[in-house]
């Protein structure tokens, strides 16, 4: 007698609701990024003695901004089944507030770290040894996210094309700062160049969809770019973190504080997993050539 057939567990009704609701996915990718972002800047205003009150900006304004959108979400659909969209109401307006609350800071701390050596000299030196010019932009992409999922109505296959656009912003941000970073020790380990290339692959490899449809399998193959760009920065985190852990001259804290930025690599599977949404809502809304 042959044994019974397995039969699939269905996935609870809630789950289901959740992952399918790739609009409250994506605020979720932003909440979740501006809290790891206070972490992230004042390890990184660390470097000169965090902080002054300049730099207590983008920490505090992350950690509340983090906070209202957790709220929002938290009491809206599909967490609350009778709770309203995070799109809607009182919701709409945290979102538009906080995306250009985030524009502004992050465009004010682009400015801010330019200025405190590039446009002294002016010189291609001054612009790779000034403070990390691009990493600001951070909260102005995740601003503009935040805007566009008010904005555009996530039904739309527009919808994941502006996830899209900004995912690959996003890369070509993380190709300039992979280059300009490793560019301070003159690219003195070979495998440097590695995180440069696979920015370059991906920021090639996301651009053609968004100019026009793309055949279903180029999309899937974009799939497999954003795995290798998340391992990659998996791979980048390990590397950065190992001498932080094994040297053992300083104290923990100012090996992390002054070693290899410990964050940088994990941009890479960060903007994977939103690029990889916008992916999949183009595939599932078949905005595809053929």
């Amino acid at each position: 007698m042959e044994p019974p057939a397995a039969t699939a567990v269905p996935a609870p009704e809630g789950w289901n609701r959740l992952t399918g609701d790739r609009s409250f996915l994506a605020e979720l990718f932003v909440a979740l990024n501006l809290a790891f972002l206070a972490l992230d800047v004042y390890v990184a205003h660390s470097t000169n003695g965090c902080c002054e009150p300049p730099e207590s900006i983008p920490i505090a304004f992350s950690l509340v901004g983090a906070l209202a959108l957790l709220a929002n979400l938290a009491v809206s659909r599909p967490l609350r089944a009778a709770g309203s969209s995070h799109r809607s109401g009182a919701g709409r307006w945290v979102g538009l507030a906080v995306g250009a609350a985030a524009v502004i800071v992050g465009t004010t701390g682009l400015i801010l770290h330019l200025e405190s050596n590039f446009f002294q000299a002016l010189t291609l030196r001054s612009l790779v040894y000034s403070a990390p010019f691009v990493a600001p932009l951070a909260f102005t992409g995740l601003g503009l996210l935040l805007l566009a999922n008010r904005l555009v109505p996530p039904d739309s296959a527009a919808w994941g094309r502006w996830v899209l656009l900004l995912a690959w912003g996003g890369f070509v941000g993380n190709f300039v700062l992979s280059l300009v970073d490793h560019a301070q020790n003159g690219f003195f380990y070979p495998v440097e160049w590695i995180p440069v290339a696979v920015a370059a692959l991906t920021v090639g490899w996301l651009l053609l969809p968004l100019l026009r449809r793309t055949p279903r399998a180029y999309l899937k193959g974009a799939l497999g770019i954003l795995a290798l760009a998340a391992a990659t920065g998996v791979v980048g985190f390990v590397l950065h973190v190992a001498p932080s852990l094994t040297d053992t001259r300083a104290t923990l804290a100012d090996r992390i504080i002054y070693g290899a930025p410990v964050f940088a690599p994990l941009l890479f599977p960060n903007l994977a997993i939103l690029a990889a949404l916008a992916v999949w809502d183009l595939l599932a809304k078949e905005w595809v050539d053929g």
